[in-house]
């Protein structure tokens, strides 16, 4: 008669492999919520210089989202093309420029830096002292 032989999948795994691996899972969901934080108040220093009294929103998923569109004056519906490949690469590339744009950063130099190092760029325009003025934009 056949037997088949069943093994155990943490077999030689012992405890401390199995706390280590448990302490990498929780220093990198620490170090994302760090990341999340921070860029949520680069985006609240945005909001903040652009006027909005709802800044609060830079923290909320989604609509801090819409709240950058009306920032840069698109439509919510916007929202819809930043989901949908290819095509958001346009999306973002105009969102990055008119949020250049309004901050008086007209180079398109500055527009390439803000889309391809935005970790870097957003906290520039939020953390800096360049000031917003929605009237850089243009009205679609």
């Amino acid at each position: 008669m056949l037997t088949l032989l069943q093994t155990d999948p943490y077999e030689g795994v012992d405890a401390v492999s199995g706390a280590a691996a448990a302490g990498l899972g929780i220093g990198s969901m620490f170090m994302s919520l760090l990341v999340y934080l921070f860029y949520g108040y680069c985006m609240y220093k945005i909001f903040k210089k652009a006027g909005r009294e709802d800044a609060w929103a830079a923290f909320v998923p989604i609509y801090n989202a819409i709240v950058l569109l009306d920032i840069v004056k698109k439509p919510i519906w916007w929202i819809i093309l930043c989901c949908i490949p290819l095509i958001n690469i346009y999306a973002f590339w105009v969102i990055d420029d008119r949020l250049a744009k309004g901050f008086a950063k007209e180079t398109p130099i500055y527009t390439i830096l803000l889309f391809f190092f935005c970790f870097i760029f957003i906290p520039v325009l939020g953390l800096g002292s360049d000031t917003y003025d929605s009237k850089r934009i243009p009205n679609d």
